[in-house]
């Protein structure tokens, strides 16, 4: 009995106490491990040197060891391009980012960039083993802004840190695209004392020029011709009369493509009687929206007038929207042709464009920033004497077939001119280093774009780069292409912005 009543006073008792504080300890332990796991941050991590924004799922930053940012079609030319970069010695390259919207969910964004990527690696590829052993060599990175380029801002400032060992920044390449975020961006760069080279910018506003506040973007250059030398280049080649022409042009503002190439298109039609037909695209230009509607009502209209010619001052999406518009036109016993600039190089490989369309007496032509068949003679178009040479354009051949196991396709120009670019800045590069330095210092690759004409221009695969003293093309061959029956892009001639091509000296007259 005293036993009994022992265990229920005593034993009991401290039973309960036991298993309270046992209860609490494995209680602290839990919510020890919940408040850590709710204050350890979250691994955002996708490679070195590339993660996932907040709030995002995109993987962007940069990388050069063969990292694919998770697109697929850039995964055999981003292990190229890692193993190229593993035979370099810490001591002995200069590293060349190429800055690109490479997460883009939009088709012909992703195609683009892919045969950006594989033209930039040849180059790179050629500048390290026949180059006569210059220095330094090159080592290139991926640098992906995400879709849209919206996330250019952490990119570029992880750039900004790499222009010291080991990676030593000298140059960013790619920047393609005329945007508010590409223009943003490229700001920064230059800001920060490091060279860039636009590879398809052609937005007027995103250039230098004379005057004071005009040099916005210092150690800026590029490889294409501005949307205002397009223009001038088609008015040469296809001699519009004004009273014949109408334009058709995107109100959407903040788009300096389009922004430029309308007013340029504008320059073009001084005294046409009709004015501009207008559309809305919307904020992303890549969506289809509501703008087929427009273009409908907008065919009815041309057909009104007396045009034979359109300039079409849009994004490709709404390109092929009115293209397709305009083959099913009241009118389709008149003929048209429609000019617009190298948005049109997209329409190739657009499975939305409707091909029926171009069989209705409607001829597609614009300006593109490279072909394959500008430099190659054929019978009745020899090759120009001057802007640039058969001999530059085999030796790309050669090169890109290395990119790839299959072909790559060149008819977008895309390749050409990313390799064209990538020599450019591999030029600067090697004119900037001193006389018994392995490289150069970062501020100096910036001031090399005023000596890069004449004797000491880059005989680019799609013509000579004679840069001027505000780093633009000066003359720049602009190949007129046009869409075929079967939607292939059919390389017509060879135009010019001043109307003809440079003397062999090619030395840009003076500006202001």
């Amino acid at each position: 009995m005293a036993d009994r009543l022992r265990y229920r006073v005593w034993f009991t008792t401290r039973q309960k106490i036991v298993t309270t504080v046992l209860a609490l300890a494995v209680l602290g332990t839990g919510i020890g491990y919940v408040v850590d796991r709710a204050t350890t941050p979250e691994d955002r991590s996708c490679a070195r040197g590339v993660e996932r924004p907040a709030g995002s799922t995109e993987c962007v930053g940069v990388n050069g060891d063969g990292y694919d940012f998770g697109v697929p079609s850039l995964t055999e030319v981003a292990r190229a391009i890692a193993t190229e970069n593993a035979t370099l010695t810490s001591d002995e390259y200069a590293t060349v980012a190429l800055l690109l919207p490479l997460t883009s969910t939009d088709p012909g964004m992703r195609v683009k960039v892919q045969h950006e990527v594989q033209g930039a690696y040849a180059r790179q590829y050629r500048a390290n083993h026949a180059s006569n052993s210059e220095t330094p060599r090159i080592r290139l990175v991926l640098a992906n802004t995400g879709k849209g380029n919206a996330h250019w801002r952490p990119t570029v400032e992880r750039l900004k840190t790499m222009t010291a060992a080991p990676d030593r920044l000298r140059a960013v390449s790619g920047v393609a695209t005329s945007s508010t975020e590409v223009r943003q961006a490229v700001a920064a760069l230059t800001g920060a004392g490091i060279a860039v080279v636009g590879t398809t910018i052609t937005a007027d506003d995103i250039a230098n020029g004379p005057g004071a506040g005009n040099n916005r973007y210092p150690g800026l250059a590029r490889v294409s011709p501005t949307n205002s030398d397009e223009a001038k280049a088609l008015a040469h080649f296809g001699k519009v009369v004004a009273a014949k022409a109408l334009l058709v042009q995107d109100t959407r503002t903040g788009d300096h493509y389009t922004d430029t190439l309308k007013t340029a298109f504008a320059a073009s039609l001084k005294g046409a009687p009709y004015e501009p037909q207008l559309f809305t695209s919307p904020p992303d230009p890549t969506d289809e929206g509501t703008t087929a509607n427009t273009f409908r009502q907008i065919t009815h209209l041309i057909c009104d007038t007396r045009a034979e010619t359109v300039f079409f001052a849009g994004r490709h999406t709404q390109l092929r929207q009115f293209i397709n518009a305009l083959g099913a036109r009241g009118c389709a016993e008149r003929a048209f042709t429609i000019l617009t600039g190298d948005e049109g190089s997209y329409l190739g490989a657009d499975a939305k464009l409707d091909r029926k369309a171009l069989k209705t007496r409607l001829t597609v032509r614009y300006a593109s920033l490279a072909h394959p068949d500008a430099w190659q003679p054929a019978p009745g178009r020899p090759v120009p004497r001057t802007g640039g040479s058969a001999a530059a354009y085999a030796t790309f051949l050669t090169d890109i077939a290395r990119a790839s196991k299959t072909p790559v396709p060149l008819a977008d120009g895309q390749a050409i001119i990313a390799y064209d670019a990538m020599a450019t800045a591999v030029h600067a590069i090697r004119q900037a280093t001193p006389d018994g330095k392995h490289y150069p210092e970062a501020a100096d690759v910036a001031t090399q774009w005023p000596q890069v004409k004449g004797s000491l221009r880059v005989e680019g695969a799609g013509g000579w780069i004679c840069l001027d003293n505000f780093g633009n093309p000066f003359d720049k061959a602009v190949p007129i292409v046009e869409l075929a029956q079967d939607g292939s892009q059919r390389f017509v001639q060879i135009a010019w912005p001043v109307g003809r091509p440079p003397a062999a000296s090619c030395l840009p007259p003076r500006r202001g």
